[in-house]
């Protein structure tokens, strides 16, 4: 009976031990830039922030899609002030997690921080819409 109980909390210690190194370690880290057009907490139990970070190279190119974890509630809500804006989302890539409780997707965000809109190009200027001209008064002729 002492032998199965040492062996329970053997076998314990090994597992709280691999989520310990894989929670911690990052198989790569990066930079995404792009908007985020979808962000949701979700979950039955274990509720996560995922999103989707629309990336865009080049105007006129279909657009590549990042999908991501976020696990803080503070980047989360920072997350969720600048949607609609051009973001940098800084990220670690975690493999090796058994589960989808820590999360849906491998990339798991870490920061993020606002980026400026990125020009159509050299010389392309979008115009501007026109001013809303004052309505004229009834029986009254154009110039």
């Amino acid at each position: 009976m002492k032998a199965f109980v040492i062996g329970i909390v053997v076998v314990a210690a090994l597992v709280a031990g691999y989520f310990a190194v894989v929670l911690n370690w990052s198989y790569s880290t990066g930079e995404r830039a792009g908007w985020v057009q979808k962000f949701s907490n979700k979950g039955w139990l274990c509720k996560t922030w995922e999103g989707e970070l629309a990336l865009v190279s080049l105007p006129g190119t279909s657009v590549e899609k990042f999908q991501f974890t976020v696990r803080d509630d503070a980047i989360a809500a920072r997350i969720n002030k600048v949607m609609g804006q051009r973001v940098s989302l800084h990220y670690e890539q975690k493999v090796g997690l058994p589960t989808s409780c820590f999360g849906e997707t491998r990339y798991y965000v870490t920061g993020l921080s606002a980026m400026a809109d990125v020009p159509l190009g050299p010389g392309i200027v979008v115009p501007a819409p026109p001013a809303a001209s004052a309505p004229r008064p009834a029986g009254a002729s154009s110039p």
